[in-house]
């Protein structure tokens, strides 16, 4: 896992970095412009466009002149540098940086106030005003300076983070920072970035090596936590010789109603696929007919309004929820394997049954895994007006009933008993279709059933799920639930072979 760090503790890591490398804070502020122009060159490989570099006078000021300093040894002769001049602060290394720009070529201006940008033209602007330390709102000349670059409307490229994007913390939904194109950031991610709201401050970011001290970066203590393929290598185990389907363990899936089998279908592909001994599907005797013709591997239990699970403790994994429907007869089900301290994955209409019974909420087994997306969670535990606010209420909560919440989204959130926050990068705006969710259930009852902890089953069906659509939209705009739950097992196959 890659550990994801606040802005003062990334500022602890430069420290640190310097002190014990050793390295001079300017040598190192000079690694990072070289590897922003690196990425920056990739992207902009026509030097003849014009450039506008804006700098603050702290550190990332600094950068911003390093990178102009470099910009211009590439051949990016029509550049301009716009000191911003609201304090008389500055950093001893904007200082030097700035000394050595005043050596060249480079035309430079001063803004002394929002206003002085008014005849800025430029193809491309690379913001450099203010870091990663800002934790209040933009206000003054600082709002009105960054109103008037959003409004040339052009190609914006952030210097570790946009002007007035928060690193960390609750994002205001009245954002009022840099709008930028691309945030090329140094080391680590923002953890912000992950949360939706980021998509008001940058449509995209890269994370750039610049040659911290990793060992003392991985040994923080931190909340938030990234996902990254070697961990799901070494969670992941290869069949064995002599191994048989009792092996791979017994999954009941919960599912489907008169109207919506395809749920119950594609969770239990999704099961199979993922590798459960066997799979029993409980669903309406309509749906029979559907199950033996699509699935002949899954064999079917019968539903109907007396349903209960005999013995539930059978079955390795008890997936419930996709396209179940809230009838009585359902809600009186799910309340049964709730009250029997059954540990389950609760998906779908399970949880809009529970959206109506907060006194079941709170008796959901120890080692249960619950998967909602952003409205499923908000009924279930209170609306939320933004993304930093309900991921920490899902962390409270995994914590407080030691269970495992699977918040969905771009970039979904795996919180666990322990109070971590896990982040999944993999997936992609394509799978935004119906029954993906469904998959998802499937994948986790497949690895659970497997004898996986359920948090290393949540960890690794969450990013093969996205891993199989991440491989399917290199070739299609958009991508279907059946077309992820039938790539699950080549992906896995892919995985444990490396």
């Amino acid at each position: 896992m890659r550990t994801l760090l606040t802005s003062a503790q990334m500022r602890s890591a430069d420290q640190f970095t310097i002190v014990n490398k050793p390295i001079a804070s300017l040598d190192l502020m000079e690694k990072a412009a070289k590897a922003f122009v690196q990425t920056f060159l990739r992207d902009e490989f026509d030097t003849n466009k014009s450039v506008a570099i804006i700098c603050g006078k702290g550190n990332n000021g600094g950068d911003g002149l390093a990178i102009a300093h470099l910009l211009l040894a590439n051949g990016y002769e029509n550049l301009k540098i716009y000191i911003v001049n609201f304090s008389k602060k500055q950093s001893d290394d904007f200082a030097i940086n700035l000394q050595r720009i005043e050596e060249t070529r480079c035309k430079k201006t001063i803004v002394n106030q929002a206003s002085d940008l008014k005849n800025l033209k430029a193809d491309l602007i690379i913001d450099a005003i203010l870091g990663s330390g800002l934790n209040k709102p933009l206000s003054g000349e600082f709002e009105a300076l960054v109103q008037a670059i959003n409004k040339l409307n052009k190609k914006v490229y952030a210097v570790d983070i946009p002007t007035g994007f928060f690193a960390e913390g609750k994002l205001a939904k009245d954002y009022n920072g840099i709008k930028a194109y691309k945030t090329i950031c140094f080391q680590r991610p923002k953890i912000n970035f992950f949360f939706p709201e980021s998509a008001m401050a940058t449509e995209k970011y890269e994370v750039v090596d610049i040659d911290l001290d990793e060992a003392f970066i991985q040994k923080q203590e931190a909340d938030f936590y990234l996902v990254e393929e070697n961990d799901i290598e070494n969670i992941l185990r290869p069949r064995k010789l002599f191994s048989h389907k009792g092996t791979y363990g017994h999954a009941l899936i919960i599912a489907g109603n008169s109207n919506t089998m395809g749920a119950a279908l594609l969770s239990s592909a999704a099961c199979l696929r993922a590798g459960a001994g066997l799979i029993t599907a409980c669903i309406p005797q309509g749906g029979f007919t559907a199950l033996n013709a699509t699935l002949p591997e899954v064999m079917a239990l019968p539903r109907d309004e007396y349903t209960r699970i005999g013995n539930p403790k059978k079955y390795q994994a008890i997936a419930i929820g996709p396209g179940l429907g809230t009838e009585a007869e359902n809600e009186k089900l799910l309340e049964s394997l709730i009250m029997a301290n059954q540990a389950m994955i609760i998906d779908a209409d399970a949880l809009n049954i529970l959206g109506e019974r907060p006194d079941l909420i709170a008796k959901i087994a120890a080692n249960s895994i619950i998967t909602p997306h952003v409205k499923e969670f908000d009924r279930l535990f209170g609306e939320h007006d933004n993304w930093w606010d309900r991921v920490q209420t899902a962390a409270a909560r995994a914590r407080k009933q030691k269970i495992i919440i699977v918040l969905k989204n771009q970039y979904t959130f795996i919180c666990l008993p322990a109070g971590k926050v896990l982040i999944n990068p993999t997936g992609n705006p394509a799978m935004a279709q119906g029954g993906m969710g469904d998959v998802l259930t499937g994948i986790i009852a497949g690895f659970v059933a497997q004898r996986y902890s359920v948090t290393d089953a949540a960890i690794l069906a969450c990013y093969i799920h996205g891993k199989a659509g991440d491989y399917l939209a290199h070739e299609q705009f958009v991508v279907t639930a059946s077309q992820v739950a039938a790539r699950i097992s080549k992906e896995i196959k892919v995985l444990i072979s490396t």
